[in-house]
């Protein structure tokens, strides 16, 4: 009886033995197959949530842009060169290259022997137009007096005219020369600007005839920026496009501009079109011969789908945005970009008007989501 009730207690703990064996291996087959769930979820930490941007998709313009290579230049229409007047041997240069000139402004002087053949000449011309005064005078009482005939009287008002042209000539001939009697010519600036040429120092011996000039002065306030525009994108531009200009000094300031000449003629050696932008520089931030990128915006008359260009995300040759539903549901979703002109980006597939997607630290929140 002993044995009997021995071997059924014996049996039933075994049983007992093999159902909890049995259920500790399903919830370690059922823990096993949560795990991979588990670690797939991501939550937004709320220290990042707070400084997450969220942006709605919307519907805009489409605007098209080209890029272009070019360069900053001077405007040619508010440049002065300064070429000699005279021979001579320059003295006093007391400017240099970059300074600021004051319309007026004596940039230095050139001794020269033809001033003072003007000056010369002058005091020649004064003197001689005193003579021809008096004897005009002197001639006039004589002809009242029955002493002089009529034709000695028109020969003198015609000498005296004679002289005063002469003196008058003199006189402009000193005023294009600076108007100096002490034989010395005065270099002026004819106009305000900054000095952006210079080819002389003291004691340089010159020429009038030897065809180059001694300073270059341009006004900055508005300077050209010369784009190089290749054939395939000659249909592209026209007059009047705005343009959005940045150089590697100023990343991230737009210089607004416009198209305003278009050389309908190809460089024979870049094989490039030319095109001209004129822009405002009243803080001089744009220098002569800065290389600079040229955007050119054109409107299309179409409504195409636009998301923040800080929403994307460029990885293994696609482009991607993360779709906001929640804080513990984001779906990195691929999009099909058109373009991209600053802080806008237009896309063709992907999204929807009125979606929300992540409009900052998105690669940081990709990363997570990927890891």
């Amino acid at each position: 009886m002993f044995t009997i009730k021995k071997i059924k207690v014996t049996a039933f703990s075994g049983f007992f033995y093999l159902l909890v064996c049995c259920a500790f291996i399903q919830s370690c087959s059922t823990n096993a197959e949560k795990k991979p769930d588990e670690k797939q979820k991501y939550t937004i930490p709320d220290s990042i949530f707070k400084t997450i941007v969220i942006d709605t998709v919307t519907k805009c313009q489409l605007i098209n842009s080209i890029t272009l290579t070019g360069q900053v230049d001077f405007n040619q229409d508010h440049i002065v060169k300064i070429f000699p007047m005279i021979s001579g041997i320059v003295d006093n240069i007391n400017v240099v290259l970059g300074d600021y000139i004051k319309q007026g402004q004596v940039l230095g002087s050139i001794k020269s022997s033809e001033m003072a053949g003007y000056s010369n000449d002058l005091i020649n011309a004064e003197t001689n137009l005193e003579v021809q005064k008096k004897n005009l005078d002197k001639t006039k009482d004589m002809y009242k007096s029955g002493l002089a005939s009529l034709t000695d009287s028109i020969s003198a008002e015609a000498s005296y005219r004679q002289a005063q042209s002469e003196l008058n000539r003199i006189q402009r001939v000193l005023k294009i020369n600076g108007n100096s009697t002490q034989g010395d010519f005065e270099i002026k600036a004819p106009i305000s600007g900054f000095l952006v040429e210079k080819n002389v120092n003291n004691n340089t011996t010159i020429r009038a005839d030897n065809g180059g000039n001694l300073f270059t002065i341009s006004d900055l306030k508005n300077v050209w920026v010369w784009a190089n525009v290749y054939e395939s994108n000659i249909n592209a531009i026209k007059m009047g496009d705005i343009v959005n200009v940045t150089t590697l000094s100023y990343p991230d300031r737009i210089f607004k501009g416009k198209v305003d000449k278009i050389m309908n003629v190809l460089d024979p050696t870049n094989k490039v079109m030319k095109v001209r932008v004129s822009l405002n520089n009243t803080d001089y931030a744009l220098k002569p011969q800065m290389f600079a990128s040229v955007t050119v915006t054109n409107p299309e008359n179409k409504q195409s789908i636009c998301i923040s260009s800080h929403a994307l995300i460029f990885d293994h040759s696609q482009y991607f945005v993360l779709l906001y539903k929640g804080k513990d549901d984001i779906r990195i979703t691929p999009v099909t970009v058109i373009s991209s002109i600053g802080d806008k980006t237009y896309v063709s597939a992907g999204v929807d008007e009125g979606d929300k997607i992540i409009a900052s630290q998105a690669i940081l929140i990709y990363e997570a989501l990927n890891s």
